[in-house]
């Protein structure tokens, strides 16, 4: 069997593609500089190139909650493309698997906590990364239409927040612990005070990055079923605590500021991790 790897350079790819080639696995990663995922004739090149049995998507245009409010259009269309054209060239060219990942954002602004898979499409997400969100979620209804039509076997998973080690700490497209390590550690270079954003209330779900590969890669294994699944640790951890919990390890004792203007986003966003313990072990 021969793997793809689609955004191995990225935080998830980084960590899932040496586990994968410790196990053995054939796998392929095509530089992104070679073929573009936005152009269908680049897709149809890259698959007949390398010519895999099982595609995993990683790659998209990922940032937070800044990056999202200021590029709207270019996070909706680049998702949105990459996906649909991959998958459907993925299903042409004969590929006997497809799995790809959505983020946690895709749920619901509303969703109940701790929320459940079937909760997907039920809500406008979370207005700020909206046009990323839905683009993403678009990629559930795809395989699921792809699967009853074609029974191409696509699975769609949808880690937690991640972290861990080749995370992204811009401060503009960084996620909430990357860029709360480079805000807390800037702060004790220049001996400030650290801001942070909103009011430090929210709680979220975090999961260690390598754990969240382990359960991917069961699923590019062994996972062959419709069903989405959450890969969380399922544990509800609040923004202040969090940022107590980096300022001890960085040593930091200056003072911490909340700047309120800022938006918190969901008041709690916690994911129900049944169906991972069930489906995946």
């Amino acid at each position: 069997m021969r793997y793809l790897v689609t955004g191995a350079s990225g935080f998830v790819g980084s960590n899932l593609v040496p586990m994968m080639r410790v196990r053995g696995l054939d796998v392929a990663t095509p530089p992104s500089r070679e073929f573009s995922l936005l152009k269908q004739l680049d897709v149809w090149r890259l698959l007949n190139q390398y010519d895999p049995d099982v595609v995993v998507h990683l790659a998209g245009l990922v940032g937070g909650i800044l990056a999202n409010k200021t590029r709207p259009a270019e996070f909706f269309y680049q998702n949105l493309l990459m996906n649909t054209v991959l998958m459907h060239e993925s299903w042409r060219r004969g590929v006997k698997k497809y799995v790809t990942l959505i983020g946690g954002c895709s749920y619901p602004a509303r969703a109940i906590s701790p929320i459940e898979e079937s909760a997907l499409l039920k809500g406008y997400p979370q207005v700020e990364s909206a046009p990323y969100s839905l683009a993403k979620a678009m990629g559930v209804v795809q395989a699921q239409a792809y699967r009853a039509q074609y029974g191409f076997n696509a699975v769609v998973l949808v880690p937690g927040n991640l972290y861990g080690p080749h995370d992204n700490f811009d401060l503009d497209t960084g996620h909430v612990i990357p860029a709360l390590i480079r805000k807390t550690r800037d702060a004790k270079r220049e001996g400030k005070a650290l801001v942070c954003w909103g009011s430090g209330a929210p709680e979220r779900d975090f999961i260690y990055v390598e754990d969240a590969c382990e359960a991917v890669l069961h699923a590019v294994l062994h996972y062959d079923e419709p069903e989405i699944i959450n890969i969380s640790s399922g544990v509800s951890t609040s923004i202040r605590s969090l940022v107590s919990e980096i300022a001890q390890l960085l040593d930091f004792d200056g003072s911490v500021e909340w700047d309120p203007s800022k938006p918190d986003g969901q008041r709690v966003k916690v994911f129900a991790v049944s169906r991972m313990v069930e489906r995946l072990g």
